[in-house]
């Protein structure tokens, strides 16, 4: 089955070979680019921006192995220490050259308290420039998932940012502005060349782009244009104003199938409902005094109350796939047993809520992003429509993704609606961020309900360092069955996610819903 997957990858690629005449590629989705800052905000589309700008030491090739980049090789000298070789001749975009001061400036950039990119340096202690094109990455303990860690990681120059001011990430959650949220400058395959917010943002080819000779797309120039509106982006689509959209509306994909080319493919992205577990009175509610999410009983009920393939039919139009678990089965770590739902249950619900004290109910509101994941808005709508449906009268406020984010970054939340994707393809990166207490670093980073289990933090802590793949796998599926047993956060589906596009346009569909642009051919 494996080697089958594999050979449908090599023969996809090796269609993408580049002819000789360069072309114009435009694509959509419903949201803008947040920040073009590359370590501000670790989210989906602005990571498929920044990567454009900005290249890693290392890359995933086309079966999301790590490849050489910026650094052309590696070796773990001992358990706490790796040797980064830098590629020689590399430019960045303003002509200077790419060192190894300026790749552990970028990894030091990254661990700032700022950057919301600190799942990417999990582990990392320090880095220093041995030489100009020698780097050493010390780490605080063995870390089995480094180089897939820094291959969403872009490098930065040090000379540039120190010029510019920029030397600490922008932080996206404090409104804060910065010369990095609207400018950039790496040594990637595309230069910045305009930056219209909520209108569009353009990049040009980079004529001396070290990785050009092997080069597989024919994209020279790059339009990107959000729509909102779903109607509009299938519009824009059929009428060959543009010529992708990365999320096209789940209530057009008959009409799309029909008229221009789809390519379907799941994403390692998890949906889920995230609850406030630490407050001690409930925001935006009639309860006064009292949390009742802080009772596992009341978490259990707001499950069972969830009927997840009423959603699936009516909301995802079977384009979903019902889950119980916080990692997708792409990722390392997961079991076809954490995945299984319990039982959709009304009685059940209102049982364990009357048991919680709470038998006539009470108002909860949910906070929903309304054009960053698919059916966002929606699926907050039913929701709260099935949880009115067991006594907790709920209300939905919905708002762009340029809010929400700080919204519930900041946890004024009771309650929202979130997705999870995993880059590094291994269940630590959500363990860490989504399930550990806040602390350090990357612990609890992205934990905005502030679900805590001393001994699922205990877990976690020695996953991070085991290196003995059977006790790490052990130690996972333990920590996913407290959390699961906890009720910490409510999983709904991973995301199914189609790409539409131009018949002319060949692409390879990722499962991490990001469009390696300098792969794609247009004909």
């Amino acid at each position: 089955m494996r080697r089958t997957f594999i050979a449908a990858i090599a023969i996809s690629l090796a269609a993408l070979t580049a002819p000789s005449f360069a072309k114009t590629f435009k694509w959509a989705s419903q949201g803008d680019i947040l920040t073009l800052d590359p370590y501000s905000q670790n989210e989906g589309l602005n990571i498929t921006a920044n990567l454009l700008v900005y290249d890693p030491l290392v890359a995933d090739d086309a079966n999301f192995q790590p490849v050489p980049a910026l650094a052309t090789s590696w070796e773990q000298v001992s358990p706490t220490l790796w040797r980064f070789k830098i590629r020689p001749g590399v430019k960045f975009h303003d002509g200077t050259a790419f060192t190894a001061e300026d790749a552990a400036f970028s990894i030091k950039r990254a661990m700032a308290p700022s950057s919301q990119f600190k799942s990417y340096v999990a582990g990392v202690q320090d880095a220093k420039a041995i030489d100009p094109l020698t780097l050493e990455v010390i780490l605080s303990g063995p870390n089995p998932v480094l180089l897939h860690q820094l291959t969403v990681l872009g490098m930065m120059s040090k000379a540039w940012s120190e010029k510019n001011n920029t030397v600490v990430p922008q932080d996206f959650n404090k409104n804060e502005e910065s010369y990095s949220a609207r400018h950039a400058m790496g040594t990637g395959p595309y230069m910045l060349k305009l930056r219209e917010v909520d209108i569009k943002t353009v990049y040009v080819e980079n004529p001396e782009w070290w990785g050009k000779p092997t080069k597989k797309g024919n994209v020279t120039e790059i339009i990107y244009t959000p729509i909102k509106q779903n109607a509009t982006r299938t519009a824009a689509l059929l009428s060959g104003e543009i010529d992708f959209v990365l999320d096209p509306p789940t209530q057009d994909m008959d009409r799309l199938r029909q008229q221009v080319k789809v390519v379907d493919g799941n994403e390692n992205r998890t949906i889920y409902i995230g609850l406030d577990q630490k407050s001690a009175e409930l925001k935006y509610s009639n309860i006064k005094g009292a949390n009742p999410l802080k009772d596992v009983r009341v978490r259990e009920a707001l499950y069972r109350a969830i009927d997840i393939e009423a959603i699936k039919k009516a909301v995802m139009r079977g384009m979903s796939a019902p889950t119980g678990a916080m990692i997708a089965p792409q990722v390392h770590g997961w079991t076809k047993e954490m995945a299984t739902r319990l039982p959709y249950d009304v009685n059940k619900a209102k049982a364990l809520l009357k048991d919680a004290g709470y038998e006539k109910g009470f108002e909860l509101t949910i906070d929903c992003p309304n054009n960053r994941y698919i059916n966002d808005e929606a699926i907050c709508q039913a929701v709260a429509a099935m949880w009115t449906k067991v006594g907790v009268k709920t209300s939905v406020t919905a708002m762009p993704r340029a809010q929400f984010f700080p919204k519930v970054a900041g946890l004024d939340t009771s309650a929202y609606l979130f997705g999870w994707g995993v880059p590094t393809f291994d269940a630590f990166y959500t363990l860490e961020a989504l399930i550990h207490s806040k602390g350090e670093g990357a612990n609890g980073s992205f934990n905005y309900g502030n679900y805590s289990n001393p001994k699922v933090d205990q877990l976690i802590d020695a996953i991070k360092n085991e290196t003995d793949e059977k006790k790490r796998d052990d130690m996972i599926h333990e920590a996913f069955a407290l959390f699961s047993k906890d009720f910490g956060s409510l999983p709904l589906h991973d995301q199914v996610i189609p790409w539409a596009m131009k018949k002319n346009v060949n692409a390879l569909h990722r499962a991490t819903n990001r469009p390696v642009i300098e792969w794609i051919v247009i004909d």
